[in-house]
Formats: structure tokens, C-alpha cells, sequence
């Protein structure tokens, strides 16, 4: 009997904690659910419109009550997902992603702007600033382009009078010619009767007697004058002309000679053709002086001026280098190839720039504060604006054009040495960030008890291989961060504070603000 009880009292009692286990365990996730749920309400409520402001200040909801230096009531609602996006009303979602938004706290201005960070966050945010110093960059712009002829010595062997060619003496293009080279023969019938008068008139004036009047005197000289006037306007030379009064009879044939020495580059008509007055004959082009054609990318043209002094090499001479001065700059941009052309005047006594020869040429420029090219040679100088290569000491006038003289300064050189100008500012380029519209930096606070670094919009002004010319929104000795200021900027864009991609408020309306925020989130022409 006992040990029957025993028997039955033990298995009894092992089935007690058994039960009690399993029936225990889903009452203990009932109530934990039931906690969590009731703290999930509570949350909400805290943090609802409906909610006191005491409930929404962090602590509060433990506390009771706000404490001292509490946070200021919300001045905007803002989407997690997109910090660009703010609206007033606290009910409204996102217009991208309709999130649910969640209030901003109020910040000072200088507080919007700067950032913060332990120094372990610095370290392992690999920070490191430079310094804004003054100092000059040089720069090299290159260009390539080919050698073309100079148009303002090109020349035109054209027919002086109707008639027909008998004869060409240069019959292919390429032949080099001098002035006074005999290049055409021609059949003129106006031009037998032009040397027929003159004939008359000589004859005339010979036939003179002493008792004529004076009248008759002076008009007999004045018709032979005439005559003569009319053959060189027709094109015969002193010579022909003295030859025509030898012979006493016409020529049929004219010869026509070269006006100017050069290279024929083009034949422009054949033997037995007829031709009107005014007929182009030959192209003679004088390769002196030639021109060489260059294009310049629209981003190198702050290092560009009028009358610069170009270097350029050609393939044909390797280890020789050419030099010129830049004549011409074109006021419009070719819009396929986003280039500018830029034509040097260059010196070919030697003839070895050959017209379509292809160059590389490099132009080396210096700025200064203001952005002028520092060109000491050109200090107090006078230049031609036709002629790049007439200088003088003082005003006049161009030897060539007759054109006044331009100070160098009125064509963007400083005309000083580098010791007399002003050297720019200057920050290493992985300090800026830059969108399509603005370029900015992170300035670090030299008086912050921890690291501080302050977002700052700049200006800049061309670059120069490694740095940037800024030219407003800093001052020399501020120190920029150089590296990780990507990295604070996206700490900045995930809190909603201004930065990079989202500009300061300027009390635009939302709306205006949410489509400034796409902009710049999708900025054209990001670095």
C-alpha cells in the first residue's frame, strides 16, 4: 500500500512541473506581447500631435517632465529616407518613397553649418586638412592642330583683259615663283588695239614740228600719256611697254608676269581657254609666313591671350620646337567638338612648315589674383590687335595695318614680374566638393574644443593640375579639409543638414525647396 502510494504519490508529483511548463511558457509570451504592445501605444501616443510636448522632449517619457535645456518644439518634418525633403505638416509623407515623416529640431544657423566629432571619430574617418595659401600655379595647355596658309599673303594671277590663253609656263601647282616670274601668254584683241593707240600717239608726238602751236604740243603729249597710262592698267610692265615703242608694231601675244613670289598652290584654268577680265589664272600663296590652326578646349581658355607666345613641334623635325603668337581667338565654339579655335602666326623662312603638316603645340601660363596671364616680357609693352608680332615701347601705330597700339594690359596680361603680382589662393582639389551648380568645402575651426569642421560655398577659379584657384570664400591660412570631407558630408545629408547636394534654407516654400533638393540630388556634371 505505501509503496503503491509512493508509487502514485511520485508519479504524481512528476507530473506537476511538467505541467506547470508547458502551460507556463505561452502565458509568459502572452504577457511579454502584452508589455511590448502597451509600450508600442504609449510610444505612439508620446509622440503624436495629440500627445503632450512634455511626452516628445527625449527623456520625458521616463522622466515625467522635461528637463533643463530641453530641445525646442519641431520647425519641420523631414523623411528618413530622403533628409532633403522638408514640409511643415507633420501628417504628410514623402513624396518619394511615402515614408512617414518625423520632426527636425530647431538649430542655430552656425550650428546648421558646422559639424562635430570626437577625436576617435576624426582618426577613423582618416581626416586630414590643408592650408589656403597664396602662391602661383603654372599651367600647360595642350593643343594640336595643323600648319594652314597664311590668307593674308595669298595672291591671285587674274586676266587683265579678255582674251585667250596661248600659253601657260606653270602647268602644275606646287612650282615656286618669283616676283616678275613670266606666267602667262595671252591673245587680246583689245589689247592690240590698247598698243595701236599707243603706236598713234608716239607717232604723233615724233611728227611734232617747231611752228605748231603749243596747244597741239601739250594735246599730242597728253594722248601719248594716256596711252601709255592705259597699256600698264592693262597689264604690261615698263619693259613691254618700252619694247612695244622699239618695235613700232603691236605684239599679238602678251605675256603676263608674276605681281608677288610664291607657291602655286592652285591652277585655275587650262591653255586654250578663253577668259573675261578678272579671271582667276593662278593661287600663289608665300609660306614666309604661315599659320598654324589649333583648337582649344572651352575649359582652357582662361589660360589664353592674344598675342601669347605659342611652342610647337611636327612630327617631320622631332626634338625641334617652332614658336609663334597666338593672332586670333574665335568669339564662337564649334558645338560638335566643344572646342574654340585659336590661330599662331609663326615664321617659315626656312620653309620647312609644309600647309596641312600636323603640330603639337603648348602654351605655358602663369595667373595672378585678379586672373591675368603674368607676362614680364610684355610689361609696358604696345601690340597690334591685327599683328601680334609688332610690339613697341610706347603708343603708335602698326607698321603693317596702321592700326593703333593696345597696351598689354587691355589684352589680360599682368605685363609684371612675379615678384611685383599678387598670387592666388589656392586648396588641394580633393578638398572640394562640387555639383553642377555649386563647389564646397569643410573649414576647420581653429577655436573648437573638438574637432569642428564648417560647410562653406566658394568660388573657384580654373584649375592647375593638383590644386584650384578659388577665388572667393576663403581666406589665406584657413585650414580645409583635404581628405574624408565626403565623408562628413554624408553625415550631414543623413541628418538633413545642409551639405554638399542640399543647399542652406533660404525661406523658400516647400514646395520650391523639394524641387531644388531633386536638383541637386541629381546634380549635371558631378566630379
Amino acid at each position: 500500500m505505501s509503496d503503491a502510494q509512493d508509487r502514485s504519490g511520485g508519479h504524481s508529483s512528476e507530473k506537476g512541473p511538467r505541467w506547470l511548463e508547458l502551460v507556463g511558457r505561452p502565458v509568459v509570451l502572452l504577457a511579454a506581447a502584452a508589455v511590448a504592445f502597451g509600450a508600442g501605444v504609449f510610444v505612439q501616443w508620446a509622440f503624436s500631435p495629440a500627445a503632450p510636448a512634455s511626452l516628445k522632449t527625449p527623456g520625458a517619457a521616463l522622466a515625467g517632465a522635461p528637463g533643463p535645456g530641453a530641445p525646442a518644439q519641431p520647425v519641420g518634418y523631414t523623411c528618413p529616407m530622403h533628409p532633403w525633403i522638408r514640409l511643415p505638416d507633420p501628417d504628410a509623407r514623402c513624396p518619394i518613397c511615402q515614408m512617414k515623416l518625423v520632426p527636425i529640431e530647431a538649430e542655430g544657423q552656425h550650428a546648421a553649418m558646422t559639424s562635430t566629432f570626437s577625436e576617435t571619430a576624426k582618426a577613423l574617418m582618416h581626416i586630414e586638412t590643408a592650408t589656403v595659401e597664396r602662391q602661383f600655379v603654372s599651367h600647360t595647355v595642350g593643343m594640336v592642330g595643323k600648319v594652314d596658309y597664311d590668307e593674308t599673303r595669298l595672291k591671285y594671277i587674274t586676266a587683265w583683259v579678255p582674251g585667250r590663253l596661248d600659253r601657260l609656263f606653270v602647268d602644275y601647282t606646287g612650282m615656286a615663283v618669283r616676283k616678275g616670274y613670266h606666267m602667262v601668254e595671252i591673245y587680246s584683241p583689245e589689247l592690240i588695239s590698247a598698243q595701236e593707240e599707243f603706236l598713234q600717239a608716239r607717232q604723233a608726238v615724233q611728227q611734232l614740228k617747231d611752228d605748231d602751236s603749243q596747244l597741239l604740243r601739250d594735246s599730242a603729249k597728253n594722248t601719248l600719256q594716256a596711252a601709255t597710262d592705259k597699256l600698264r592698267l592693262l597689264g604690261l610692265g615698263p619693259q613691254q611697254i618700252a619694247e612695244l615703242a622699239a618695235s613700232g608694231k603691236p605684239s599679238e601675244r602678251v605675256t603676263i608676269y608674276s605681281p608677288a613670289g610664291g607657291i602655286v598652290i592652285r591652277r585655275l584654268a587650262e591653255e586654250g581657254q578663253y577668259v573675261k577680265t578678272g579671271t582667276r589664272i593662278y593661287a600663289l600663296a608665300d609660306l614666309s609666313e604661315v599659320w598654324i590652326r589649333l583648337d582649344a578646349y572651352e575649359s582652357d581658355l582662361i589660360w589664353l591671350r592674344y598675342g601669347q607666345q605659342v611652342q610647337f613641334t611636327t612630327r617631320a623635325y622631332p626634338g625641334q620646337t617652332f614658336s609663334g603668337r597666338i593672332s586670333f581667338i574665335s568669339p564662337t565654339m564649334d558645338d560638335r567638338t566643344r572646342t574654340v579655335k585659336v590661330r599662331v602666326n609663326a615664321s617659315n623662312e626656312a620653309g620647312r612648315l609644309k600647309p596641312n603638316m600636323f603640330v603639337q603645340a603648348a602654351v605655358t601660363s602663369d595667373i595672378d589674383a585678379k586672373g591675368n596671364v603674368i607676362a614680364p616680357d610684355l610689361a609696358g609693352k604696345w601690340i597690334s590687335p591685327m599683328h601680334p608680332e609688332i610690339i613697341k615701347d610706347r603708343p603708335g601705330t602698326c607698321d603693317v595695318c596702321g592700326m593703333p597700339l593696345a597696351s598689354a594690359e587691355s589684352l589680360g596680361f599682368a605685363g609684371v614680374s612675379r615678384e611685383k603680382a599678387t598670387p592666388p589662393l589656392t586648396i588641394p582639389t580633393s578638398a572640394v566638393l562640387q555639383t553642377g551648380r555649386r563647389a564646397v568645402v569643410y573649414v576647420e575651426l581653429p577655436d573648437a574644443n573638438q574637432p569642428t569642421y564648417e560647410l562653406r560655398q566658394i568660388t573657384l577659379g580654373p584649375r592647375a593640375g593638383s590644386v584650384y584657384v578659388v577665388m572667393d570664400g576663403l581666406t589665406e591660412g584657413d585650414r580645409v579639409v583635404a581628405r574624408g570631407a565626403f565623408k562628413i558630408d554624408s553625415e550631414r545629408q543623413l541628418r538633413g543638414l545642409p551639405s554638399m547636394m542640399r543647399p542652406p534654407d533660404t525661406g523658400a516654400s516647400p514646395a520650391v525647396r523639394h524641387a531644388e533638393g531633386h536638383e541637386q540630388h541629381n546634380p549635371a556634371g558631378d566630379r
